[in-house]
């Protein structure tokens, strides 16, 4: 059979292209009522976080100063025609550079035509210029009150991310190339991809970032062999199947964040902290928390130190017959272990030995981009929320949490999914993110409010746990604390608040990169570096200065340190199930896979 003509080809595709058009259009008013329906019935705030007073605080003080402002409008004219000076040049042929250039991390303008092609260097230029205009003119403001000019740096930020060119179809060169190519198809399988994360979200926008069919937990994610071995209410314990002869006395106990699930420690067997340390030769134990329904909405901080780390040590006891145990705290685990510490001080129970602190806050007063969204009006409203549904929906934390980085973890995948029509890749540590959880009323507004709002716990005896006034400075036992230097949860100068705190010997360091990447970090790969310092100067900065950067992972660092409080390597390996305790389920569990959605 002859070909076809490329006209009617043409004409067919174009049908095809019409047909699909009409479907999805189809499809996204029904989306779209549902979409508008759910947030009535959720009810709208116009400001739902309290940024108003902010730039209205902002915008006054400007005014203020029309001096500065001028100033500042003409710094940026200049820029401008320095713009237009270099383009006109380069279009006459001569060599001109550049008037800005994006940060090496940027990697928004990775395309070559952001270089290459004149009009688009221009149109990047134009909005690099604008946005470090804009943002330094809201920095430069005088007179507003510390919250008020962090909370507007911060939105500023998030409203000059939104209006990066890259963000829309026709000042995208990917997007043009892929538009063209492709017929438009990419635009009406980004729609399709668009509705999909609606309906996915009940009416709720929830961006995919990865492959969620990809990915199964105990299948190719948290995969340590293991057992369950003892569970309550909020944790089921994991006793680990050992992989050496001999292990060190002491087992460990690591309690994990309960913000997300534990196997962020056990993604795979390349990178699992978890297999790590049972291949060090210790006797790991693990607290997987459950996924919290409106069930569990009077559950408390108090709760989870009582059902988590003391209950766990409890079954320890049985399943090993050792008397203490190690721990590990991360992130709000780590904040947890800390009270518990500081908790059992005062009991006279030292039945944990050392302590480990990853990324984990103890005083508030700098809790970085994160309060921005905690103040008394926005606390009110989320608690109102909490105690009708029971519980702090898990897609409301991953909305706050992908805004600290709203260029990697919103925009990205929106020029991904929506105008490149593309699906996302499969990515372990993106579904580990996407498995988000709840968090129970009563715990959550505790934690926000006397942590982050009222700054109680770091102040000796103004936090009351279980009975019994919370005294970080009683925590006298060895103390590994870690800290990574891109945090944007938990900021490393802020964690350096434990070497003035805790009065046992601490030893702080610093890994390179995030609240991830830093801490998941195995030696095998040989990326990013740490610094240490055996000495605990008052100021970060001079511990900082006087510190010595080491290659690759902290891990054997750590490694070296708790073998000192582990006790000899030479007792037998037990097996899960033959101690004093039955095996309840193979790991990872039950809890683990709960999901919020």
């Amino acid at each position: 059979m002859a070909d076809q003509p490329a006209s009617a080809a043409s004409t067919t595709t174009d049908r095809n292209l019409a047909a699909d058009l009409a479907a999805v259009m189809g499809r996204a008013g029904r989306v779209f009522v549902t979409m508008a329906a759910k947030q009535a019935q959720e009810g709208l705030d116009n400001d739902p976080l309290n940024a108003r007073p902010a730039f209205a605080a902002l915008g006054a003080k400007m005014m203020q100063d029309p001096g500065r402002l001028m100033d500042a409008q003409i710094g940026l004219w200049r820029d401008y025609l320095d713009l237009w000076a270099n383009s006109a040049r380069r279009m006459l042929g001569a060599e001109a550079t550049n008037t800005i250039e994006p940060d090496k991390a940027d990697r928004r303008f990775k395309d070559a035509a952001w270089t290459e092609n004149e009009v688009f260097n221009v149109i990047k230029q134009s909005y690099l210029l604008t946005a470090r205009a804009i943002q330094a003119a809201v920095a430069d403001v005088e007179g507003l009150e510390p919250d008020q000019a962090r909370k507007a740096e911060f939105y500023t930020r998030q409203i000059v991310a939104a209006l990066a060119p890259t963000n829309f179809a026709f000042t995208n060169p990917e997007v043009l190339r892929a538009t063209m190519d492709s017929r438009g198809e990419n635009l009406i399988k980004g729609l399709t991809n668009l509705l999909d994360d609606i309906e996915n979200g009940k009416g709720r926008l929830q961006i995919r970032m990865t492959d969620l069919k990809a990915f199964k937990v105990g299948g190719n994610v948290a995969t340590t062999p293991g057992k369950v071995v003892y569970q309550n209410e909020l944790m089921q314990l994991i006793q680990y199947t050992p992989t050496t002869p001999k292990v060190h006395k002491r087992p460990l106990l690591v309690v994990t964040p309960w913000i997300n699930k534990f196997y962020i420690l056990d993604l795979s067997e390349k990178n699992s902290y978890i297999r790590w340390a049972v291949a060090q030769g210790h006797t790991v134990f693990v607290i997987s928390w459950v996924n919290p329904n409106a069930a569990l909405a009077k559950k408390s901080f108090e709760d989870y130190m009582l059902e988590g780390p003391l209950a766990a040590i409890d079954a320890i006891t049985k399943a090993t017959g050792e008397p203490d145990v190690n721990a590990v705290g991360y992130c709000i685990g780590g904040t947890l272990l800390a009270t518990t510490l500081a908790y059992m001080a005062s009991k006279k129970d030292e039945r944990i030995v050392s302590a480990t602190f990853f990324t984990t806050m103890i005083d508030f007063t700098d809790s970085g981009d994160l309060g921005v969204f905690i103040d008394e009006p926005q606390l009110a409203s989320l608690e109102q929320k909490m105690n009708e549904a029971g519980f702090l929906d898990g897609a409301d934390m991953a909305t706050t949490f992908n805004m600290l980085r709203a260029n990697d973890l919103i925009w990205t995948f929106v020029i991904n999914n929506y105008l490149l029509g593309k699906e996302p890749f499969p990515f372990d540590l993106l579904y580990w993110n996407a498995d988000s959880t709840r968090m129970p009323a009563a715990m959550h507004s505790f934690y926000l409010r006397k942590m982050y709002l009222e700054n109680k716990l770091i102040v000796p005896n103004a936090l009351t746990v279980a009975g019994v006034p919370i005294d970080l400075r009683k925590i006298k036992i060895p103390a590994y604390v870690l800290a990574t230097k891109d945090d944007h949860i938990a900021p490393w100068k802020s964690t350096y608040a434990a070497t003035r705190t805790y009065t046992g010997p601490v030893n702080f360091v610093l890994a390179a990169s995030g609240h991830i990447a830093g801490v998941i970090n195995p030696p095998e790969t040989n990326k990013y570096s740490h610094w240490i310092n055996p000495k605990n100067p008052p100021n970060p900065d001079d511990w900082l200065a006087g510190a010595t950067e080491h290659t690759g992972s902290w891990w054997p660092d750590w490694a070296k340190w708790l073998a000192k409080n582990a006790g000899k390597n030479d007792v037998e390996a037990l097996v899960p199930g033959k101690g004093g305790l039955k095996v309840i389920e193979d790991a990872p569990g039950s809890y683990v896979r709960g999901r919020a959605d």
